[in-house]
């Protein structure tokens, strides 16, 4: 399948009255056609920063200084964020599912008026056909009683049937990307895994390309084909999901993963956090930044840069001196 969204050296930074926040910081990544991936690490690592770049919705005080987005060889950053072609490719062919919907969605519009809004826009519908045509959407996505709930508000909804909303929202208009962040933020795990599979179903049904972005390595096991993680607004591993749970080479990956329960732990196997925090962003030190919480750092990470990717199998990045060998458990 060839690449259809390909982001190279992306720099978003913030300027506070702090400092310069280096929220991403060279970051690359790519998605196939109908391909799902996931990018992956803690709060505040520039996951959402990164897909607002993508999507050119970075407002002030925050920039994005430089890079490429590069979708179906177009570069997105050469358009202005309100020009109209990037309004035309934002919401029609790359759509995005925020963390929480009762922020993202009108709390004095119904279910009904905000998603005909997409159809009516980008798609031209009559105000009459949207109407039918989001009654179908809210049945695609498993919202029981459609036809009557179409003229409820955001507030009469469960948090897991408003996510079904932003999904159905998303899905509209047949988005060639889908970019899913932190999509079951807050909700419980027998509807996070049920929203999951509902998304990943559609996007295979409607050949979308689909994003999830996370901080759950678990939560994506099983869904996403390859896996980006990041640390302080970089990736510091890449590769095809078996590869990344098989042979985790980062120790930053490794603590993520000894995070996670799994079902076939050992009897009375203790999750492991990782100690210290992430670095602050405005003051990142020139060597690699998770060296103060490695508990592998040797000599050469603490007076070299912090290391470029290196392909260390096929297919498998990682950014570190030393790359580990254990397994994450």
């Amino acid at each position: 399948m060839a690449e259809i969204l390909q982001v190279n050296n992306l720099v978003t930074q913030f300027n506070t009255e702090a400092g310069l926040v280096k929220a991403v910081d060279g970051l690359s990544f790519h998605i196939k056609e109908q391909e799902i991936i996931s990018i992956v690490g803690e709060s505040g690592c520039g996951k959402s920063v990164s897909c607002l770049s993508v999507m050119q919705l970075v407002r002030p005080p925050g920039k994005i200084v430089e890079g490429e987005v590069l979708f179906q060889d177009k570069n997105l950053l050469e358009y202005e964020a309100n020009d109209s072609e990037m309004r035309a490719i934002r919401g029609a062919d790359i759509a995005m599912i925020f963390q929480e919907p009762m922020t993202s969605l009108n709390p004095v519009l119904t279910i009904g008026h905000q998603l005909s809004e997409m159809l009516i826009k980008h798609e031209n519908f009559s105000k009459e056909d949207a109407l039918k045509r989001v009654v179908e959407l809210m049945e695609l996505v498993g919202i029981p009683d459609a036809e009557n709930r179409v003229n409820a508000y955001p507030h009469q909804f469960s948090g897991g049937m408003r996510q079904r909303v932003m999904i159905a929202m998303a899905l509209s208009c047949n988005p060639k990307v889908l970019i899913a962040d932190e999509p079951t933020t807050a909700l419980d795990v027998t509807t996070q895994a049920q929203l999951l599979k509902l998304m990943t179903d559609l996007v295979q049904r409607l050949h979308t390309s689909l994003i999830i972005v996370t901080h759950n390595l678990g939560l994506v096991a099983r869904y996403a084909e390859r896996i980006y993680v990041m640390y302080a607004g970089r990736v510091i591993e890449s590769g095809t999901t078996k590869e990344i749970f098989a042979n985790p080479r980062h120790p930053y990956t490794l603590g993520l993963l000894r995070c996670v329960p799994r079902l076939d732990d050992e009897e009375g196997r203790k999750l492991e956090p990782i100690d210290g925090l992430p670095p602050n962003l405005i003051n990142m030190p020139p060597t690699c930044a998770f060296m103060p919480r490695c508990s592998r750092k040797q000599d050469v990470c603490r007076r070299e840069p912090w290391p470029a990717l290196e392909e260390v199998s096929e297919g498998h990045f990682v950014s570190c001196y030393v790359k580990s060998q254990e397994k994450a458990r």
